[in-house]
């Protein structure tokens, strides 16, 4: 049976809209589904989940999931929109002066990664652009960042290590960790993580794997958009530094050509289970790396206006 997604039609509700009507309805979860929400990661590209969340937090839609589980930019926003604080924490990706800190190329030539996650999560988010991190940590709804460990390759839920604000700050750091580009593995315990999104971008594997029955997908690539080809550079010193560092974390990297693929067959075969939002066709491309404010206003809208789009009859409805 064929997934659903925004841009297909339908005459009838799929069924994770009506599970969705349902439990808005009742105020209520305890239905004996365990409805998730799964959130792609993509660096910068991660501007279009931000504004899907900050549309489920404005629609009223925050708090009808079992879980959340992201992937690094999508951890992070799955965190915002727990802390009940998703639609003004999305202002700073349109902040110039916190994304020319948060990403700077510059900072490369002089041995530093360009990425600064510590400044973004321990500075950004604790205090110029408040996280409420003790609300997420109170939630019902569980979150779950995905990580990769670097020693197997293998996607790992950090859910169970998060205990208090310390280790949920470094739980989204470690899901967020781009080898190389936001500097060295985050330990936690006795595990070396980087960035999920080495393992699963799409972490819907992880959430099946937790007895999910329904999903709420929010996507960074359109329908038509393809993960692109490493450059002989990122190959050349990404892969060398990785083999040499980090072998596990290097076998997740040289099949991330086909992680798409695995990821897409594996929403496909779920079938109505899932509801699948994406930019609309034609949306920009955004680079992982991007800190062009305006184009990351222009993709913040975008993703807002997707989920209105495909969710805001289900609320109206009611």
């Amino acid at each position: 049976m064929p997934y659903r997604d925004s841009v297909t039609s339908s005459p009838r509700p799929s069924p994770v809209i009506e599970l969705i009507r349902a439990r808005r309805s009742t105020a209520s979860r305890a239905d004996g589904h365990r409805l998730v929400l799964v959130v792609e990661g993509g660096g910068s590209r991660g501007v279009y989940s931000s504004g899907m969340v900050s549309a489920l937090e404005e629609l009223g839609l925050a708090s009808i999931f079992d879980a959340v589980y992201g992937t690094s930019a999508g951890a992070i926003n799955g965190a915002w929109l727990l802390s009940g604080r998703a639609i003004s924490g999305m202002r700073s990706w349109t902040d110039p002066a916190i994304m020319r800190r948060a990403v700077d190329p510059t900072r490369f030539l002089r041995g530093q990664p360009p990425f600064d996650l510590r400044y973004l999560v321990h500075q950004v988010y604790d205090g110029i652009e408040p996280m409420d991190f003790d609300a997420i940590l109170a939630n019902s709804t569980t979150l779950h960042p995905i990580a990769t460990d670097t020693h197997t390759g293998h996607a790992v839920d950090l859910h169970p290590h998060i205990t208090d604000k310390h280790t949920l700050m470094r739980a989204l750091r470690a899901s967020a960790g781009l080898p190389i580009l936001a500097g060295p593995p985050v330990r936690i315990g006795d595990r070396a993580y980087f960035d999920g999104g080495l393992a699963e971008s799409v972490p819907i594997r992880s959430a099946v794997g937790s007895a999910a029955t329904h999903a709420l997908v929010l996507r960074t690539r359109r329908v038509d958009e393809r993960r692109p080809p490493a450059s002989l550079l990122h190959q050349i010193v990404g892969g060398g530094y990785l083999r040499a560092t980090a072998p596990g974390a290097y076998r997740a990297w040289i099949e991330r050509r086909s992680q798409q693929d695995i990821e897409d067959r594996v929403l496909a075969d779920l079938g109505e289970s899932v509801l699948q939002i994406r930019p609309p066709l034609g949306s920009p491309d955004v680079d992982a790396a991007s800190r062009d404010t305006a184009l990351l206003g222009e993709a913040l809208g975008i993703g807002r206006r997707a989920v209105l789009t495909a969710l805001a009859d289900t609320v109206a409805s009611m």
